[in-house]
């Protein structure tokens, strides 16, 4: 598993270092990016903000009862967290993490697509099946990528995000659209598992094949998830264009004006 074993540093030698692991690896395991007691914070504002707008849906996609095996599973979930809670916004533009987004997308400009927080209950969390991010929306030069934030500990027993490592390589793979976006064929053999702790960020491309399992532990799992682009790469379709906030730009600037755009 490729990972950066202490918290990242922002001098360019070692922002190149962790880039090119990422164009290498499809990904890179972050560790520290945010501090123990920073990642504790943020854990009981994730659960206090769900509680308290309480939508009661479950995401759990109907393509993951392959996966489960026939097991009842749920998930909580939650979209744009930084529109309800400032602390949100502050790390969306943290240059710890910003820092980072620039250097794997290479290029001085971050821009916002969309966040979701998620919170995988214990015992019963639900797993997502192999796919890669891009059927979801595309984007011409695919300069596309996503960070988890760790809140808590993700061991594989938590349902931790699994990676194809050089799965990016091969480009856009061809979804089954049932049940959402996935790869009902992909070998789960290639499939390593990114387990993380507290403040760990994992970072990765929107062709990297990724799943995870189920969480059967006895604690949840707390991830916030940051999809980001370079604002210079133009999506192909309108979707998600209802996610609050995208466009926003992160870091640098958009040479482009195209704010907002799906």
């Amino acid at each position: 598993m490729t990972t950066l074993s202490t918290a990242p540093s922002t001098a360019p030698e070692h922002l190149d270092t962790l880039a090119d692991t990422y164009d290498e690896q499809g990904y890179v395991l972050v560790k520290g990016l945010l501090s123990k007691e920073e990642a504790t914070e943020y854990r009981a504002r994730s659960h206090e903000l769900i509680a308290r707008l309480d939508r009661g849906d479950d995401p759990t996609w109907d393509a993951a009862s392959d996966v489960a095996m026939g097991r009842q599973t749920s998930l909580q979930h939650l979209h744009d967290a930084q529109f309800y809670d400032a602390a949100y916004t502050r790390l969306l533009t943290d240059p710890r993490f910003t820092d980072v987004a620039a250097a794997v997308l290479r290029t001085p400009n971050v821009q916002l697509h969309h966040t979701k927080m998620f919170i995988k209950p214990p015992e019963n969390g639900s797993p997502f099946p192999p796919h890669q991010d891009y059927p979801f929306f595309p984007h011409k030069n695919h300069k596309v990528a996503a960070a988890i934030f760790h809140f808590d500990d993700a061991p594989d027993a938590k349902g931790c995000v699994r990676i194809a490592p050089g799965s990016h390589k091969e480009g856009p793979r061809e979804h089954d659209p049932q049940g959402s976006f996935h790869l009902p064929d992909f070998p789960t053999d290639q499939l390593v598992p990114m387990e993380a702790e507290a403040g760990d960020v994992l970072f990765f491309t929107y062709f990297t094949v990724h799943s995870s399992g189920i969480n059967v532990s006895d604690e949840a799992r707390t991830t916030w998830l940051v999809q980001f682009r370079d604002p210079a790469d133009p999506p192909m379709t309108d979707q998600h264009k209802e996610s609050l906030g995208q466009g926003l730009i992160l870091a640098g600037s958009d040479p482009t004006g195209r704010v907002g755009q799906a």
